[in-house]
């Protein structure tokens, strides 16, 4: 008598598909939490941006080692409406002509110093911000990639006005100077308001070496710098180009 074979059950086919490896899962896992410690990174430097914002930023890494090395620095913050609107004026004039009609890179000036075989810098106030406030000192291409990232973030959260209001406080102007306020007072004897436009531009003349030049004893290519960022100030209130910090909040 023969025998009628029993039916095999049928394997389902998720049954009979292996368990993902321990590598893999592993890997997923560790994709998973890179990806979230990238969003949580994010999301803090969005919000330390957004804070600095409306709160004065702290002393940065280059103020803490100077005042480290001199023992003190000098150092006194002072709001947008203490300040001469010429001396802003003047800042724009001596660094960053174009303040108002770029997005945080002049890409004419970047093209310019290119052409001119990167002899010549072609940082904007608004870089210079974003490297002195969240930033180090240096030119690695680590802090030139961050500062890169960052400046668009700043120019977005941050107003023009406010920008340069920070970029006046934080400018050295003199050996353990920072700020407009410590250099009106250390070079000139007065608050940072009553600026005149001499005093003003002869402070812008000095930031691309602070401690190369003085503004209370200029040269006489000093001087003749002093003037072309008196007349600059004078052209950019003419022709608009300060509108963006001087026509309202910015």
């Amino acid at each position: 008598m023969t025998e009628t074979p029993t039916p095999r059950k049928r394997r389902s086919r998720k049954a009979a598909e292996p368990p993902p490896s321990l590598v893999r899962r592993v890997r997923r896992h560790a994709v998973r939490w890179a990806l979230r410690g990238l969003g949580l990174a994010v999301g803090l430097v969005l919000a330390w941006v957004l804070l600095l914002s409306v709160v004065n930023p702290p002393r940065n890494l280059y103020m803490r080692s100077e005042a480290a090395r001199l023992g003190d620095i000098a150092q006194d913050w002072a709001d947008w409406d203490d300040i001469a609107p010429v001396m802003a004026r003047s800042i724009v004039a001596a660094e960053d002509a174009n303040y108002c009609l770029h997005w945080g890179f002049d890409m004419a000036a970047i093209r310019q110093a290119l052409d001119q075989g990167g002899t010549r810098g072609a940082s904007t106030i608004s870089q210079q911000v974003v490297k002195n406030v969240f930033l180090w000192q240096g030119r690695s291409w680590v802090r030139k990639a961050l500062e890169a990232m960052l400046t668009p973030v700043v120019e977005t959260l941050w107003s023009k006005r406010r920008i340069l209001e920070v970029y006046m406080n934080i400018a050295e102007f003199d050996e353990g100077v920072f700020g407009v306020a410590a250099a009106a007072d250390r070079y000139f004897g007065v608050s940072p308001d009553k600026l005149t436009p001499v005093q003003a531009a002869r402070l812008a003349m000095v930031l691309p070496d602070p401690k190369g030049r003085s503004a209370a004893r200029p040269s006489d290519w000093q001087r003749r710098r002093t003037a072309a960022i008196m007349d600059g100030a004078q052209t950019i209130a003419a022709d608009g180009r300060s509108a963006c910090f001087e026509g309202g909040a910015g």
